[in-house]
């Protein structure tokens, strides 16, 4: 058992105690906030006014409120268990409750409400419950639902509580059955903003505005109310994401106890190739050690099968009657075992768990003492959002962030106010994307031809005028829209929505089949031959499977299950071609350039390592076409004299290779500091010279067809981005490079050649 502390101890005593190898890097202290109240322009009438706290609404409700009422779309992003919600419950109970009397339109007022998880809108139907009164009559509408539970939602409910998927192919194509709900329409809710970015929010995008299409068809024009954890310019995504402007509320007024924020970094057991104590095991120890001290925690993993090491190592190191108190809680679990597992937790019968981002979302979970990051997540936003779920309104409370290998996660760790002082990173959305907006505008056009006028709908904000004409009339050369008396109607039969995932980039998907036939997952046509190519190991759920065969005319990868013994690593050639220059500009002694590009991926082989100690068992060779992938990018350019400059020279091929390859890595993994994007995300290549450029160039991509505005973010932060990059290599203690400054785990040459020396003299040089 790790080192505990009595009940009721100091949480920062905790961890000094914990801390026998100096893993305890910094502390810093919130402090602690008084609530700030704020008063409604118009007040709410009994009995509605009696649902509201006894202290008041903050700051924040008020504002938020005044705003929706006064039909003024809104985004309120504040912290955790600020009461986000009742900033949209209080006018929907209004609404519905005085619709707008005789004049009004026909009936109580209706309000939609979409989360981008089932549990959430389980979570929030139940919070609904005590609106019931004022004749609010709320239903869940998504996968879960019965057809028959489908039905009376549709005749009873006044507010229905569902996912984006379900809007797009249940409820938008079948809208003639949803006229009396769409034409009473008042408010549209969109819960957790922060997680419709890139490909998915590019999706959303098309879907809010069928959505808001349909509507007016039917006579209304609804009211959009956005609620996120703190991000950067919530406003801006929102109002990209609905089509119309959004004002923002982003000044929290709930109170808060004093916070500790702690940095943790695990021992580095060898300087020279920089490699560490398992994040894992020291996220149990923490876990431990807190539940030990009576402190009621969660640990958040970036996997499930993190999630259940990291709950298995806590329970090892407590007493009997403690570790029955400690659960993992992941995806894969059945519904009930997830809502018996949140029950415990709300309740105080489990004082740990180790958990997933599924209880990063705002199901509620109660007041915690302590989180433990066993990793950071990515970015600054979901730090905050994780984070949040630690602390009440009085007492203290701990965040502790235990650094991975990854480079992101020791460039925090070398520049620790940069958690504190960092501004979150702003979420991006690119409904312009052709790959998305084409097959929702087929879906549009099935649902009601489409007419020159509905460019309204498709139009600034977030998309430029002109686009819609021009994507329409590209569509119709195509014959996917057929032009009828001057309106544009499907050029196929049958409903297009079931044929579009929100989640992609693509509308082909690889299913991945078990040899009996039975469906384990799917993954993008374009993603197949890296993660699915015969002879690769699959991971799904915790379970791996070998891949026996890939037939992309039949669209599926058919895998058996392995024990996890080894895994792989796909060996590729990629090639790039830019399609043009969008914008150009100078980071230091570099150019920087952004446009569109066309990136080719041959996979050419696999390399098998022991999962264990890393030994490479041996390489295969594998004869499968090249793809080819029209996306945006961002990249830089290196005259002769800056590669002069920092020692390179054209005629040293591979050092010079090396140099490039490492600054592309590093950058990649530093990017989400930037952007709200993962490293799986985007793709790199770097080359000692270019056609297109002519010169030596570092490409970063946008991973997705059409780009998912990944890379504008990306340029616009060139100058932070490379300084970033030059300090996340040259501050790593190891030798000649590891994965915590320039090894990459998807590299596709397999690491080969890096040269950590030659990165830094190649920044230090465009720099200074």
């Amino acid at each position: 058992m790790g080192p505990s502390a009595a009940p009721g101890s100091d949480l920062e005593e905790l961890l000094t105690a914990c801390s026998e190898h100096g893993q305890l890097i910094h502390v810093h202290r919130i402090p602690a906030r008084d609530a700030v109240l704020g008063q409604l322009a118009l007040p709410l009438r009994a009995p509605l006014a009696e649902l509201v706290p006894p202290g008041g609404l903050w700051s924040h409700q008020a504002a938020a409120i005044d705003l929706a009422r006064a039909g003024t779309s809104v985004a309120v992003a504040t912290g955790t268990a600020s009461g986000k919600s009742l900033c949209y419950q209080l006018p929907i109970a209004e609404a519905v409750a005085d619709p707008g009397g005789p004049d009004g339109p026909g009936g109580p007022a209706t309000a939609l409400l979409v989360y981008p998880t089932k549990a959430l809108a389980q979570d929030q139907l139940r919070s609904m419950g005590a609106f019931g009164p004022m004749g609010v009559v709320a239903a869940t509408y998504d996968g879960d639902s019965s057809g028959e539970e489908r039905a009376w939602a549709r005749r009873h409910a006044n507010v229905i509580l569902t996912n984006p998927e379900m809007l797009h192919f249940g409820i938008l194509p079948n809208h003639r059955r949803w006229s009396t709900f769409l034409m009473r329409l008042r408010y549209v809710v969109l819960d957790e903003l922060h997680t419709l970015r890139g490909i998915f929010g590019s999706h959303v995008a098309h879907v809010l505005r069928r959505l808001r299409r349909l509507a007016a068809g039917y006579g209304s024009y609804p009211t959009f109310v956005f609620t996120s954890a703190t991000i950067g310019r919530p406003a801006q995504l929102a109002s990209a994401l609905c089509g119309l402007p959004v004002a923002e509320v982003d000044e929290d007024g709930s109170p808060a106890g004093e916070r500790l924020l702690a940095l943790w970094n695990p021992p580095l057991w060898d300087r020279a190739s920089g490699s560490r104590a398992s994040a894992n095991a020291e996220t149990a120890r923490l876990l431990a050690a807190l539940v030990g001290a009576g402190r009621r925690s969660i640990a958040f993993t970036r996997s499930r099968k993190a999630a259940e090491l990291v709950a298995a190592g806590a329970q090892r190191r407590l007493p009997e009657e403690l570790a029955a108190r400690v659960r993992p809680y992941r995806g894969g679990y059945l519904a009930s075992e997830r809502r018996a597992l949140e029950a415990d937790l709300l309740e105080g019968r489990l004082l740990g768990v180790a958990a997933t981002n599924a209880l990063e979302l705002g199901v509620d979970i109660g007041g915690l003492d302590a989180c433990v990051l066993d990793g950071f997540p990515g970015t600054i936003a979901s730090m905050w959002q994780q984070m949040g779920r630690a602390g009440r309104s009085a007492g203290q409370s701990l965040a502790v962030l235990v650094a991975g290998e990854d480079a992101l996660d020791q460039w925090l760790m070398a520049h620790p106010d940069e958690l504190v002082t960092r501004a979150p990173e702003p979420a991006v959305i690119n409904p312009a994307n052709a790959f998305v907006m084409q097959p929702h505008l087929a879906c549009a056009a099935y649902e009601r031809a489409l007419e020159p006028a509905d460019e309204e709908w498709w139009g600034p904000p977030g998309l430029a005028e002109g686009v819609f004409d021009d994507t329409v009339r590209d569509m119709v050369v195509k014959d996917e829209l057929v032009l009828r008396r001057g309106r544009a109607v499907p050029g196929r039969r049958g409903n297009p929505a079931s044929g579009i995932g929100l989640r992609s980039g693509s509308s082909e998907q690889i299913r991945i089949l078990s040899q009996g036939g039975g469906l384990i997952g799917t993954i993008e046509r374009d993603r197949a031959y890296p993660a699915v190519h015969p002879g690769a190991i699959y991971l799904h759920a915790g379970q791996h499977y070998r891949v026996d065969r890939l037939d992309l005319e039949d669209r599926a990868a058919w895998v058996d299950p392995v024990d996890p013994g080894e895994m792989t690593q796909a060996r590729s050639q990629t090639d790039f071609r830019i399609l043009g220059v969008d914008a150009s500009d100078s980071v230091g002694r570099a150019r920087l350039h952004l446009g569109p590009v066309e990136v080719t991926e041959h996979v050419t082989g696999y390399r098998r390592r022991d999962l264990a100690s890393g030994e490479v068992l041996g390489d295969e060779d594998l004869d499968l076409p090249a793809t080819t992938l029209v996306t945006r990018g961002f990249w830089y350019t290196f005259s002769d004299p800056v590669l002069g400059r920092a020692g390179l020279d054209q005629a040293d091929l591979e050092a010079l290779a090396g140099s490039l390859h490492a600054a592309e890595h590093a950058g990649i993994g530093i990017l989400p500091l930037f952007a709200i994007c993962d490293r799986w995300d985007v793709g790199g290549v770097s080359t000692n010279w270019h056609q297109d450029s002519g010169e030596a160039t570092v490409l970063i991509y946008d991973g997705y067809p059409g780009g998912a505005g990944v890379a504008e973010l990306g340029y616009a932060a060139a100058t932070t981005h490379l300084a970033a990059t030059l300090g996340s290599i040259r501050d790593c203690p190891c030798q000649s490079g590891c994965p915590s400054c320039v090894q990459s785990p998807k590299c596709g040459n397999l690491n080969e050649p890096l040269d950590k020396a030659g990165a830094i003299a190649l920044l230090e040089a465009v720099l200074d």
